[in-house]
């Protein structure tokens, strides 16, 4: 059972000895491998990746910073291509994107996923093939939609019959076709957070199958011109370890499959299995390998399909944060470190950083665990159970909750946090006006700025007080 306080989670019993799994490193200067991209490692304590040492990258541009490490994306966007040989792989562009993330992504031979305008602008502009892009949304505007129409997108996922009305009514006026998928919600709960937990019947995507909803929006999308119906499309949520929620939800959308050759007549040619992957943030995390869960998920396919009685679709996933998530880390720089007595003598040692909630967002948004390193330096300092903090006027602006760091961890020092490739840049914000930091790739000694810091002229430019 857990204990709960009303200040949250941070001032809960048991909080200050740090959660179970936690236990103090043997060697304080190793890192946890699995934790981090493949290039990282260390030389006399200090943090390399890339073939660069974070005290060069960032004495060229600042901290806090984002460090993307090209061999180990390249190499995780390839080892879901040649798992999943005969799918379609759809790289997550929420997760992160860039021009030059979207180059790499169309070079190694995945397709891409955009929910936005924006998203797309940045896909077009790299210079992506829109025939393997993917549009989502559940509530993408007539003006989203001419343009992705006009651009040629590969498949737009229709998420209402509001958006089946929409993308008619577009494709009447323009004397166009456009290939589309109908998300289905199959009433499978991921174990992941409620926020990124997307197959339940009570939330904002998708067309249920309980309800016969997707079996209308079928033959709606079935009976409206201008509209090529490739097939069904399923997403249970983000962050998973294992197949066994794909087995449920792959029964559910092809039993649906299934009714709808039998009493609609027609072959539904593609399956999206959606996916949504998970990554090792901490030590608790065990990440399934892409080849484990393609021999899997194609098995739980083959099998369905034989029993149903109908032909295999072509498939499509989707790994989510799996590709840029570990590709990813930021270093931060310290500036105080303030040891805090507490009721009996216990003392919790915060350690802030010259970012936070503003470029890590995750740890307040979804009570997300995260490891972190001393990066600049070699310490012989007994460990400390340490909190690292952000410098936001926000008590949850907390970065990672839980860490063992030297006890002599001071200002100056740099702390590099892994896994921050998925969902970091893309979510940050300018809370306090913060300053969006910049992405650094880096490959064999050399590093690039690929999507630069934001400066104190981007942030007046929108501000039109003075005009």
């Amino acid at each position: 059972m857990s204990t709960t306080h009303e200040a949250g989670w941070a001032h809960a019993s048991g909080a200050l000895r740090g959660p179970s799994w936690l236990r103090p490193p043997s060697d304080p200067d190793a890192l946890v491998p699995h934790l981090w991209s493949q290039t990282a490692h260390k030389v006399d304590g200090e943090l390399h990746v890339g073939g660069l040492s974070v005290s060069e990258l960032v004495a060229n541009v600042n901290t806090p910073a984002y460090v993307l490490d090209e061999v180990d994306f390249r190499a995780r966007a390839g080892a879901f291509r040649d798992a999943f040989a005969g799918y379609d792989v759809f790289y997550a562009g929420k997760a992160f994107l860039c021009t030059t993330v979207a180059r790499w992504v169309q070079e190694e031979g995945l397709s891409l996923d955009v929910c936005s305008d924006g998203e797309l602008t940045v896909a077009l502009r790299a210079g992506f093939d829109p025939a393997r892009i993917g549009y989502h949304g559940n509530n993408k505007t007539v003006t989203e939609l001419r343009r992705a129409v006009a651009a040629g997108i590969g498949r737009i996922v229709l998420d209402s019959f509001d958006e089946i009305d929409r993308l008619a009514m577009v494709t009447a006026e323009t004397g166009t076709t456009a290939r589309v998928m109908v998300r289905v919600t199959a009433g499978v709960e991921a174990h992941t957070h409620e926020y990124i937990a997307t197959a339940h019947e009570d939330q904002k995507f998708g067309f249920s199958i309980t309800s016969g909803d997707a079996l209308e929006a079928v033959r709606r999308v079935l009976d409206a011109p201008g509209i090529d119906l490739l097939g069904l499309h399923s997403h249970i949520g983000s962050q998973i370890f294992d197949s066994s929620g794909f087995e449920v939800a792959a029964r559910r959308v092809l039993a649906l499959q299934a009714r709808i050759s039998t009493e609609l007549g027609v072959v539904l040619p593609e399956m999206d299995l959606g996916g949504g992957f998970g990554i090792a943030y901490t030590t608790q995390d065990d990440p399934s390998d892409p080849a484990q869960l393609a021999t899997e998920m194609s098995k739980i396919v083959e099998h369905e399909c034989r029993g149903l009685g109908i032909p295999e679709p072509r498939l499509s996933i989707e790994p989510g944060r799996a590709i840029v998530g570990p590709a990813m880390c930021t270093v931060y720089t310290v500036g105080t470190v303030k040891p805090v007595e507490l009721d009996g003598g216990a003392v919790r040692t915060y350690v802030s950083v010259d970012g936070g909630m503003s470029d890590n967002i995750r740890t307040a948004l979804y009570d997300a665990d995260y490891s972190c390193t001393l990066a600049s330096r070699t310490s012989d300092a007994p460990p400390v159970l340490a909190r690292v903090v952000g410098k936001h006027c926000e008590a949850g602006d907390v970065v990672v909750k839980d860490e063992f760091l030297p006890g002599d961890v001071a200002p100056g020092d740099l702390l590099a946090v892994p896994g921050t490739g998925a969902y970091c840049r893309s979510m940050a914000s300018n809370y306090n006006h913060a300053l969006r930091p910049p992405v650094v790739a880096v490959r064999d000694g050399v590093a690039r700025v690929v999507v630069r810091r934001e400066t104190v002229e981007d942030l007046l430019a929108t501000d039109m007080g003075d005009q």
